[in-house]
């Protein structure tokens, strides 16, 4: 389909708006591309958005090469250069049918050279230039350039490493630095990141303890064992992860935070926020990926259920008060911070956050990041706000009552606030508000809603079965009703390869949103207990972390197991 066509549709269907798509061919005629690509590389269409208008119009199904691990016979069928040349990816074989993600399935000539070369029928799907681009640096590049873990420990000679103890003050930085820059060292720690990329994990941890050294990886919120480095690259590994977040090596005994941004193909980066922990047999290291193609900012895709999105969507369209959202460390309270703020951002509006880190950039929108060790914090950022003009204000975190009290000030004169608290659901919020010294009428004037969360696995979709061993008994007392149990059959993943044996494939959040009404607003000032505001609020709707999982397992989405290690019992 002629770029001039895709930009007319566009254009009429008010997908993207005519100054948008003047923008995008401007960028066409001086980059050579094709107009799908500067429509994503401008950001003016999500990657999802692309594909599911794309789909629509060549009538073939869209795929998320993210979501895919594609077998290596299947990336040989179509040497490097053809893909390249014709932007497409093979996907899987099917007998003698060959799937093929294509940036442009109406590409007769692509796909009469793709038949002729592999001698199969192609069945073609589509997906964005960028998707594919990336796909092939992941699957024709990285074997010529990364090793696998036990090639890399077979090129290197141990000898060459001395062991120093991490704390002995004859601990010598140059010494260090030149064994981190030894190529298997610099192979073994690439082979770490791009392997926590490739595997879709959250986290790394590189731990050592005082017989052994291990590297884990998050995925999908639970830690997994990676690889058990020798404990004499201890130093090197260290000293080299430190380098590439430009950290002092010659520090030891305090935490540093740093940042590492790794390039991965032509139209990709990757974040990873570095700290550094002194511990007794060395420093740990954990690495927190920050992914922003996979950042998803659609609400209806986060996990809300219908009645707490409309309910969430009245609050954040509120024109002042306070929304907070709780949960803790690695809940995606920042997701959900970030679509709320995407859902508001528009050119009538000044939207200024404090984030420590900023952890994704979002366009139009002003964000700063925090520097304690100037005095930059989350009291002084909201103090300057405050002169700025603001409508809408995200603070990080609320942490101290100094936060909290000009965060309330600013909710209470015209300003729309949105922030975090570390609780356990959303009625203890308030007691924790009152704790910090927060008087009980300027909470109940300030707040308008409060959303708790958690994250909780998903069955993975290719080997989803009926799960026998859960009987009715259990999900009786986990809190279904009797009614529900014998409505649906529960399922379990099996596992395969796509999800590791695990079972499980991604993450859904469940919600818990609690809107500060009349009612309750009476209970706190009368001074009633986190279970009376709890009892009301269930009283007048609102479902609770347990319910909204339950929901989820109803579904044949999760399992009730996940839900039990996530959410309490109400």
């Amino acid at each position: 389909m002629a770029n001039d066509r895709i930009g007319e549709i566009l254009v009429r269907e008010s997908i993207i708006s005519a100054d948008q798509l003047r923008q995008a061919q401007a960028d066409t005629r001086s980059s050579g591309k094709r107009l799908a690509y500067s429509l994503a590389r401008l950001g003016i269409l999500g990657e999802k958005e692309l594909t599911d208008f794309m789909a629509r119009q060549y009538g073939v199904p869209a795929i998320s090469l993210s979501e895919f691990e594609i077998d290596p016979e299947v990336i040989q069928l179509i040497p490097k250069e053809v893909a390249s040349k014709h932007t497409v990816l093979p996907v899987q074989r099917a007998g003698s049918t060959l799937i093929v993600a294509m940036a442009d399935p109406s590409n007769i000539y692509a796909i009469d050279d793709l038949k002729f070369l592999t001698g199969l029928n192609i069945e073609p799907v589509v997906t964005t230039d960028a998707a594919i681009e990336e796909a092939i640096v992941r699957y024709y590049d990285q074997p010529d350039k990364l090793n696998s873990y036990d090639e890399v420990m077979g090129d290197l000679d141990m000898q060459e490493i001395g062991f120093a103890d991490e704390l002995d003050d004859d601990f010598n930085a140059l010494d260090s630095q030149a064994e981190a820059e030894q190529a298997p060292v610099v192979k073994l720690c690439n082979l770490v990141l791009l392997n926590a990329i490739n595997k879709g994990a959250s986290d790394i941890h590189v731990e050592p303890y005082e017989k052994a050294y291990r590297v884990r990886y998050r995925i999908d919120g639970v830690l997994h064992q990676e690889m058990t480095p020798p404990l004499k690259l201890r130093n090197a590994i260290t000293s080299r992860m430190k380098i590439m977040a430009s950290l002092d090596i010659a520090e030891r005994r305090l935490p540093q935070d740093g940042r590492i941004k790794l390039k991965i193909g032509r139209n990709r980066e990757m974040d990873f926020r570095v700290s550094t922990l002194p511990t007794l047999y060395g420093e740990k290291i954990v690495m927190r990926l920050l992914d922003r193609d996979k950042l998803e900012l659609d609400m209806t895709k986060l996990g809300f259920e219908g009645a707490p999105l409309k309910l969430f969507k009245d609050n954040i369209n509120r024109p002042y008060g306070m929304c907070l959202v709780t949960g803790p460390t690695g809940s995606g309270k920042t997701t959900t911070l970030y679509s709320a703020l995407s859902e508001l951002n528009s050119g009538e509006v000044n939207i200024s956050t404090a984030e420590d880190p900023v952890e994704y950039n979002l366009m139009g929108v002003n964000q700063v990041q925090m520097h304690d060790d100037i005095g930059l914090n989350f009291a002084a950022a909201l103090r300057s706000f405050l002169r700025q003009d603001p409508d809408i204000i995200m603070v990080g975190e609320i942490r101290d009552f100094e936060t909290a009290e000009i965060a309330v000030k600013a909710a209470l004169t015209g300003h729309l606030v949105l922030s975090t608290l570390h609780t356990n659901d959303a009625p203890s919020t308030i007691n924790r508000l009152l704790n910090m010294g927060v008087e009980p009428f300027l909470v109940t004037a300030s707040v308008n809603m409060i959303v708790a969360q958690r994250l909780a696995r998903k069955i993975c979709k290719d080997c989803s079965a009926e799960d026998a061993q859960v009987g009715g008994d259990a999900l009786v007392d986990a809190g279904m009703s009797p009614a529900e149990v014998k409505a649906f059959t529960p399922r379990r993943g099996k596992g395969c390869r796509t999800c590791g044996n695990t079972g499980y494939k991604g993450r859904v959040a469940l919600y818990e949103v609690m809107a500060l009404t009349d009612p309750l607003k009476d209970l706190v000032l009368r001074g009633s207990s986190t279970a009376e505001l709890k009892a009301e609020a269930i009283r007048l709707g609102m479902a609770t972390l347990r319910r909204s999982g339950l929901n989820k397992v109803a579904e044949g989405m999760t399992t009730l197991d996940e839900i039990v290690r996530v959410t309490a019992a109400d």
